[in-house]
């Protein structure tokens, strides 16, 4: 349905816009406390024990802080280091639903489903506000892809590569990537009935080269936790880390307890994924529909041209992960993949069958998400954070005649509407990585502190804070994290800095601490984005201060 020159050509639009992305300053809160994590690694030389701040950290497995630690120790510490390993498990994650998908339908659906992935609003964004989601996406879909070409051929090769995918994913981030396998696959083998290739000397292999897999993270729980039961988290002494990511880990998430609760809301996810999935949502909707209506019809029978994958793995996991009592929106990260091929297959469903009419509906919403973001586009450019240099108008002109020039070739409706969603996304994204992520960084406290600590001059090693409120912008770009300590004992340091709020000044002065000099940043949570923010004439009122005096 496309050539291979535009095929490329999508993916290094798409990659273009990662790259840019990647020089953006980190956000607050978890990507910059997941690169001091990491940083922390990398320079104390301590790869077995994970530490939030100061305390104990439990709630995570290793392998997304050993990499990122892994590409400081090649690159240096630096933002787009930590973004490294994201980006490139993402790409495996697109290189594994071409790789599905070929298999389950054919190559288009294989390369529509690696735009699509990438293309998702949610995995763009996986890639700026980098967290453990990235990884995580990358090898679960490519353990899915593998094992389920060991189910279609019985290679070792695949079982084996399987197995290790599956580790990894599950060094990452624990027992949900094994749900998300697990499930899939199991849908994979109910419904084309090989249950035979459970019964092979070959699964044998898989365990093998599982268990060597995560037998690192283990030995890292084992030395950090079990080793310690004096060491108290979260209220309790004798935690076994080798238990809690086998059997506590997602039942706490389930239950909120350990992590507590922040939404009993059960629709949480699908409300979530009207926005997550964009611009493809209208098309994974109705392709999900299509699906079921078709195994409905067919009453589960098995069929050659029907696959029950994707529609299961995402049935089943959508209405368990629907039960948590915690939940936050890359949290639907891991099913991106699935839909991807979903949605691929649906649109080549609809050329092969000749859908005309849906098609053109479908291709109408989808210029509708387009002139949604080209009036985004211009509102950000002109009102809510205005351009500032000729050269950035030129881009901005060259990006929109670049769109419009895509548009009026000549396609098929069916093709159309890949090339009007993949137009909408990296017009979109590549406006908000250029441009409205570095003006909103702006106002971030703690990595603008940063930089005036550079200007000045001003040691590191002298920084201190009275409060245990988390500094993670400020601690990676200073690459040292802030030294937390009491009023009485501040009061003892001659010749020191305090990074401090308004609250933490007027401590200070009540308690007769006077400094000499004083620099100042605006602050604004830039992950909660209000529209009195965004809004010039408004943004003031919003806005609080970080200040860093100098005690003399």
């Amino acid at each position: 349905m496309i050539s291979t020159a535009r095929y490329w050509f999508y993916i290094g639009l798409i990659v273009l816009v990662y790259i840019i992305g990647m020089f953006a300053t980190l956000f607050e809160n978890d990507s910059a406390q997941f690169a001091v994590m990491a940083m922390r690694m990398a320079q104390e030389n301590d790869f077995l024990s994970l530490f939030k701040g100061p305390e104990e950290y439990l709630d995570k497995p290793h392998m997304h802080y050993w990499l990122a630690a892994l590409s400081y120790k090649i690159f240096g510490v630096h933002d787009w280091a930590y973004r490294i390993p994201g980006i490139l498990s993402t790409l495996l994650g697109a290189y594994s639903c071409y790789g599905l998908g070929k298999l389950l339908y054919n190559k288009d659906v294989g390369r529509f489903a690696s735009l699509i992935f990438m293309t998702a609003q949610t995995m763009v964004l996986a890639n700026i506000d980098v967290r453990t989601d990235a990884v995580l996406t990358g090898f679960t879909i490519f353990s899915i892809w593998q094992l389920a070409t060991y189910i279609e051929k019985g290679t070792l090769k695949s079982i084996a590569l399987g197995a290790f995918g599956a580790g990894m994913a599950f060094s990452t981030k624990g027992q949900i990537a094994l749900v998300v396998i697990g499930i899939s696959i199991l849908c994979h083998l109910a419904y084309t009935r090989k249950w035979g290739r459970l019964l092979n000397w070959r699964i044998l292999v898989a365990v093998l080269v599982f268990g060597l897999t995560i037998a690192p993270m283990l030995y890292a729980y084992y030395h950090q936790f079990d080793l310690h039961p004096e060491k108290v988290i979260r209220g309790k002494d004798n935690r076994s880390g080798i238990f809690f990511i086998f059997w506590e880990q997602s039942f706490e998430r389930m239950s909120g307890e350990g992590v507590g609760k922040n939404s009993s809301d059960f629709f949480f996810f699908f409300h979530t994924f009207l926005w997550v999935f964009l611009p493809w949502t209208v098309l994974a909707l109705i392709g999900y529909w299509t699906k079921v209506k078709a195994f409905w019809e067919a009453k589960f029978a098995y069929r050659p041209n029907l696959e029950f994958l994707t529609v299961g793995g995402i049935s089943i996991l959508f209405l368990l992960i629907s039960f948590a009592q915690f939940k936050l929106p890359h949290y639907m990260n891991i099913l991106m993949p699935l839909y991807s091929i979903l949605s691929a297959a649906f649109l080549f469903v609809l050329y092969q069958d000749q859908k005309l009419k849906m098609a053109k509906v479908i291709l109408g919403i989808q210029y509708f998400i387009l002139g949604l973001v080209v009036v985004f586009a211009l509102l950000v450019s002109f009102y809510v954070f205005k351009l500032e240099h000729w050269y950035s108008y030129l881009l901005l002109l060259i990006a929109l005649a670049l769109v419009a020039y895509l548009i009026i070739q000549k396609e098929t409706p069916y093709t159309k509407i890949l090339t009007i969603g993949i137009l909408s996304s990296v017009l979109l994204n590549g406006l908000m990585n250029a441009h409205f992520y570095p003006k909103l960084l702006d106002y971030q406290g703690g990595s603008n502190m940063a930089e005036k600590v550079r200007e000045n001059n001003i040691p590191v090693d002298n920084i201190y804070k009275i409060s245990e409120r988390y500094s993670w912008s400020l601690d990676f770009y200073n690459k040292k994290p802030v030294e937390i300590v009491s009023i009485p004992e501040i009061a003892k340091k001659e010749d020191v800095w305090v990074y401090a709020t308004d609250d933490e000044l007027k401590q200070l002065k009540d308690n007769g601490i006077a400094w000499d000099e004083q620099i100042t940043v605006d602050q604004f949570r830039i992950t909660r984005l209000q529209i009195k923010f965004l809004n010039p004439n408004t943004r003031e009122d919003k806005l609080n201060k970080m200040h860093l005096v100098h005690l003399d």
